[in-house]
Formats: C-alpha cells, sequence, structure tokens
C-alpha cells in the first residue's frame, strides 16, 4: 500500500511540474524530412546528419514545484558540429502545436547560418539570428510570434536577485533586438535556457568507431534485437578498464565476520536475462557517459572474429594490388596511393548449380527478362534492303503521277539486329555486418548471394553485359575487392561457385571500391553504363574512416564515377539509408528495400525499370 501512494504522489508531483504541452507536442520524426530539406535549401550543409540532442544539466534556478518533483533538471537544445544537426527530440513548450512546428523550422534556419563559433554565446546567437532575418525576410513574422509567445515563459526579472535579474534582462532585450546586446552580465547561478538559440556548451561527442586498447574493433550491433531506435545520440568519454586490482583497503577485525561459510560467490554473467529496459533508463539520465571495452558481450550484441585467416584458408590474391586515392574532406585534397586494394578471388569453389529454392524465381524472371533481349526489327525508306517496301514505293509511283518530285528516301526495307547498348557492374558490400540476420531464417550475406544469383539469371536472358564484385576493408591497407564475374566472362557453373561461396568480410570502405569499379566499368565501350552498388549500411572502417569523412569520400568517388559517364544508382536494406544516400546518390539515385528478405526478387526488377 506504501508503494502504492508513492507512486501515484510521484505521477500527481510530476504532473503538475511539468509545463509541457502533450496534446501539441511535434515530435522530430514527424518533422525530420521537411527539416531536411529546409535545412539544405537554406543553404545547410549538405553532409550533415539529423540526430536528436541529448538533455543536458543546465543548472539554472528551477521553481519550486520542479524541485519538489525532482524535474526541470535537463533540457534538450538544438546545436551543430562537424557531422551532425541535433534538434530537440520533441518540443512541447507552447501550447499551440503550431508556434512548436514554427520553433523547430527557427532552429533549423538558424543552424543554417555560417557564423564564427569563438564568439561568446549570446553575441553568436544574436548574429545568427540577424544573418538568418536579413536572408530570409519571410521568417521575420515567425520569429518575432515565438519571442512573443516565449517571454511569458521565461522567469521574471522583478523576481529573482539582482546579478541573475540583469542575465534574464539581457537575453530578454537580446531577443526582442537581436544585435543590441554585447555581452552577457556575470552570475553565480547560470541562467534560464533559450529554446530559439544554440546550446550555449554543447558536449563532445565521442567518435563511434574508435579502437580499443588491444587494437580490436569495436563490435557491431544487431539490429534485430532493438525493433525501435531512438535518434538520441549520447555523449561519452573513453576510459580504461579497471582490472580489479587496484582499490581501498579495508580494515577490520577477523572477529566482525560471523562465518567463513556464509560468504557466497555468486557469478552474473550478461545474458539474455539482463534487464535492458533498467540499463537503458539509467543511460537516459545520464549527462556523459563513460564507457570501456572487457571481454563479455551483452545479448544486444554480435560477435564477431576479425583476425585474418591464414593464406591457406584466406582468397587468393590476382596481382599485386593497386594503389587509389582517397578524398579528406577537411582539408579538401585528394591523397594520392593512399589506399592498396586487392583483387582477390576465392580459393574453394566448385562449379555449381543454381539453388533449388531459386530455380522457380528463376525461370519467371528469365522469361520476363527475356522480353528485353535484343530482336530483329525492319527498318523502312532504305536506299537497299533485302524487300521492297510497298507503302514507300505506292508514295514514290503517286508522286510521279502527280508531277510532284518525290523526296530521296529509299523504297526497301532492311532488317537490323536491336541491340541493348548497355553495360553494368554490381557491386555488394560484404562487411561484417552482413552476418546479422535479416529474418528469421536468413542473414543478410544469404540475402545477398540469393539476389546476385538471381540478379545473373535475369541479366543472362537479356544478354547484357555485367560483372559482379564484392568488397570489404580492414584499414586503408587491405581493401578486399572479390571477384565473382568479369566482363569478359560467361555466367556458368563457375560463377555460381564463386557466388555460393561469399562470406562476411570486414568493414566498408566504399570510396575505394567504387574507384575501382569505376576504372573497370569506364573502360567498356557501351554508351549506357550503370554501376550498382548493394549494401546494407553505410560507409566505415576503422582508422577514422566513419561518419562525415567516410561519407565525403564516397560522395567524391560517386562524383568522379559520373564525371566518366556512369550512372551509379544504389539499393540498400539500410532503415536509415534517407539520412545519407540523398547526399550521395541524389533524390532519385538510390531505393530502399524495406523488408530485406524482398531483396533477390527486387533487385533484377529494379534494374529493368532502369534500363527500359
Amino acid at each position: 500500500m506504501e508503494e502504492y501512494v508513492g507512486e501515484l504522489w510521484h505521477k500527481l508531483v510530476t504532473r503538475a511540474a511539468d509545463k509541457q504541452h502533450t496534446e501539441a507536442t511535434v515530435s522530430l520524426d514527424e518533422i525530420s524530412k521537411t527539416a531536411a530539406i529546409f535545412f539544405r535549401a537554406l543553404g545547410g550543409d549538405a553532409g550533415l546528419n539529423l540526430s536528436a540532442a541529448p538533455a543536458t544539466r543546465h543548472g539554472a534556478r528551477r521553481r519550486w514545484m520542479q524541485r519538489l518533483a525532482t524535474s526541470g533538471e535537463r533540457v534538450e537544445l538544438s546545436w551543430r558540429d562537424g557531422e551532425t544537426l541535433r534538434l530537440p527530440e520533441s518540443i512541447g513548450l507552447f501550447s499551440e502545436r503550431s508556434l512548436n512546428r514554427d520553433l523547430y523550422l527557427w532552429l533549423v534556419a538558424l543552424s543554417a547560418a555560417d557564423i564564427d563559433e569563438s564568439l561568446p554565446w549570446i553575441v553568436r546567437n544574436q548574429a545568427a539570428t540577424q544573418i538568418t532575418l536579413e536572408r530570409f525576410p519571410g521568417l521575420r513574422s515567425r520569429y518575432y510570434r515565438l519571442v512573443e509567445a516565449l517571454l511569458p515563459l521565461r522567469p521574471s526579472p522583478a523576481g529573482l536577485p539582482p546579478a541573475e535579474a540583469a542575465q534574464e534582462s539581457a537575453i530578454r532585450l537580446a531577443l526582442q533586438l537581436p544585435g543590441s546586446v554585447h555581452e552577457l552580465p556575470p552570475s553565480k547561478i547560470p541562467f534560464h535556457p533559450v529554446p530559439l538559440w544554440s546550446h550555449p556548451a554543447p558536449p563532445v561527442s565521442m567518435s563511434s568507431n574508435a579502437v580499443a586498447n588491444n587494437g580490436a574493433p569495436e563490435r557491431e550491433p544487431s539490429d534485430n534485437t532493438q525493433t525501435e531506435k531512438s535518434r538520441r545520440k549520447h555523449s561519452a568519454e573513453r576510459t580504461d578498464m579497471p582490472d580489479g586490482k587496484d582499490g581501498f583497503l579495508m580494515m577490520f577485525r577477523a572477529e566482525s565476520l560471523f562465518s567463513w561459510t556464509e560468504y557466497i560467490n555468486v557469478n552474473r554473467p550478461q545474458d539474455e536475462e539482463d534487464d535492458l529496459e533498467s540499463a537503458a533508463q539509467a543511460a537516459e539520465d545520464m549527462d556523459n557517459m563513460t564507457v570501456a571495452r572487457d571481454s563479455e558481450t551483452s545479448a544486444a550484441k554480435l560477435r564477431f572474429d576479425l583476425d585474418l585467416p591464414p593464406a591457406g584458408e584466406d582468397d587468393a590474391p590476382l596481382g599485386e594490388g593497386i594503389s587509389l586515392p582517397e578524398w579528406d574532406y577537411k582539408k579538401q585534397i585528394l591523397q594520392p596511393d593512399y589506399c592498396r586494394l586487392q583483387e582477390m578471388v576465392s580459393q574453394h569453389t566448385k562449379a555449381t548449380e543454381l539453388p533449388a529454392k531459386l530455380r522457380r524465381t528463376a525461370k519467371r524472371l528469365r522469361s520476363q527478362f527475356q522480353a528485353l533481349a535484343p530482336t530483329r526489327t525492319w527498318l523502312r525508306g532504305q536506299q537497299e534492303g533485302e524487300e521492297i517496301d510497298l507503302d514507300a514505293w505506292v508514295r514514290q509511283e503517286a508522286d510521279l503521277l502527280s508531277g510532284t518530285h518525290p523526296d530521296n528516301r529509299g523504297v526497301y526495307r532492311a532488317q537490323v539486329n536491336q541491340q541493348r547498348d548497355l553495360a553494368c557492374l554490381l557491386l555488394a558490400d560484404l562487411s561484417l555486418s552482413t552476418d546479422a540476420y535479416a529474418s528469421d531464417n536468413a542473414r543478410v550475406i544469404d540475402v545477398i548471394r540469393d539476389s546476385l544469383f538471381l540478379f545473373s539469371e535475369a541479366l543472362s536472358a537479356t544478354g547484357d553485359h555485367f560483372a559482379m564484385y564484392g568488397f570489404s576493408s580492414l584499414k586503408r591497407g587491405n581493401v578486399r575487392f572479390n571477384h565473382l564475374k568479369s566482363f569478359n566472362e560467361r555466367y556458368d557453373s563457375n560463377v555460381r561457385g564463386r557466388i555460393q561461396a561469399i562470406k562476411p568480410g570486414y568493414y566498408t570502405r566504399m570510396g575505394a571500391a567504387i574507384r575501382h569499379a569505376t576504372t573497370l566499368l569506364a573502360a567498356q565501350p557501351q554508351r549506357q553504363r550503370l554501376l550498382l552498388l548493394l549494401t546494407d549500411g553505410k560507409p566505415n572502417d576503422l582508422d577514422r574512416y566513419e561518419g562525415r569523412y567516410g561519407i565525403e569520400d564516397t560522395r567524391m568517388a560517386l562524383h568522379e564515377a559520373r564525371q566518366q559517364g556512369l550512372r551509379p544508382f544504389c539499393v540498400t536494406i539500410d532503415s536509415e539509408a534517407n539520412e545519407y544516400l540523398p547526399h550521395l546518390f541524389g533524390a532519385g539515385g538510390f531505393a530502399v528495400i524495406r523488408k530485406p528478405e524482398d531483396l533477390p526478387k527486387e533487385l533484377p526488377l529494379l534494374y529493368a525499370q532502369m534500363t527500359h
């Protein structure tokens, strides 16, 4: 009974202290697409990701009811760094839903302004406000409407101590007359957060692909352990894992121990019984996470063995390797001979037939794609040909009888082959993430393997020139380019054996693989050349090739491919692809397969639509 009453009291006090308007709340998920388009339309950096900002402690004076309910300590404010634009996960500050939506759009517009980050916080936000209102006068009425609605929600200077009142008055004046305040008066108590401005001291995020102290790479999380993924990214710092040897010494008398037999060593390893929900809730309450690596793994992670296999078990290299450049977006230079790519072919393959489970689908696809195969057609009005073109002959005789001078068109028709002047190179991502399960019965690598089989069957029916390769990487000196089928090879049982032998590799250095695929495809004589990328995630590798760096290198590699007359297109099963693929391939340059198990039958149909 005591616990029940306590819960009711907690809910009552929390509800009374909460000033958010739930019915008018707008979430980031609702407005994310609009916000991304709006940000880029206003001239914002197109390479930035959109993410929810973690709540941080503000330290400002709170109302009595908030202190009683122990709420209102944290606030979600927007900020921008080199890789991400962070916005509140939801906004319910105002009672009108339209105002909450306008606040999202204003924060996006403010983030698009290019301001010197070394300026004081209050000066920087005023300058950004002035620039935004000058560039986009249509936002002026919305901005002042937001200011008018915000001021009554802020603490009144009359009820604050002198130092805090001076700060609050300066902030109010800066909101109403941007550019009028040149410094923030000092105060021991921090000022109340300003939702219309960026974060005064945003936390620094840790690189997501750091390397462990022993050189081992970070394990990748499994997507099937979490059905709904939060947009919120937490700030963190790296530390060493405690070894358990250091600690403090407790001095006590042996008589204080009741008995040696009362000590029980309880081993509690992490397994499926761990309370992950409690851990997630604890994480939400932390301002900054300190993380370390140990030898254990939890149920929410997959374990991968990334040791290179012995030479006898590894794929066989073809040639001595190829040096390739890589784009450094921070320095804005193309670093020559920065990566080493090695073409490889599996040593343990044998000629094989198409798997029985795919034969019915393959037969249907072949019959559909035969309609795209080269056909013989008649050309009319030719000077020479196999037969008389009766229509052209009658027209010529009628012109002569009427006294009209006939045209120079011929009176024959000739039969010619109508060829599809097209070459396609399919580049498949074989990174370690493909070892995860796409469904209850199949891993991602199994789905990719079936897709390659059916894709080959379909294109064999059209007679199109095509090649297939896979790729993965382990740092810049070991980009592995797996040979499956070249343009000069027939699709036969040997090629099927190589497809059957594919297995998950390492990481995804996409730029290097695209550059080499571009070289192979650009050498083909066909007029239309399609570079088809099949992947399940974004570019990443261990040596800083993650986040913005990997995205920008891949984007530059695709730009180089387009300059050589190629058409890149991406097919992905990544649920977050809409956050970064428009920046890489353009709005119409990619397709997202929502159900990974549908990829094998969808891939050939997508190809048919692109080349029809």
